[in-house]
């Protein structure tokens, strides 16, 4: 008996928002039925000495301090704009407003 059925599918489908054909629901219980069962057979073989990871490889964020440097003033960062309003970059509107 398959751990996911076909209502199983098209309650996730409805909770996803995505729009599934009756054949598509049959296809994706029985995908779906097989990750599920790859993925307790690989929970099965990590024993408890096993630690949960996300990546195989241990990752680092690299940062850097954040330390003011010099920059422009808004008069230069301005110079190069078509149009300026109230020290800010003018752009033509896109969205109406009501």
């Amino acid at each position: 008996m398959s751990a996911i059925s076909r209502e199983d599918v098209a309650h996730l489908a409805v909770l996803a928002r995505i729009e599934l054909r009756p054949d598509e629901l049959d296809r994706l219980a029985t995908q779906l039925d097989g990750i599920l069962d790859a993925v307790a057979a690989v929970r099965e073989l990590a024993g408890d000495d096993v630690p949960a990871t996300s990546h195989p490889m241990p990752l680092t964020n690299v940062t850097r301090p954040d330390e003011p440097r010099p920059c422009l003033t808004p008069a230069e960062a301005l110079s190069g704009a078509p149009q300026v309003a109230e020290q800010r970059f003018r752009v033509p509107r896109i969205l109406e407003e009501d």
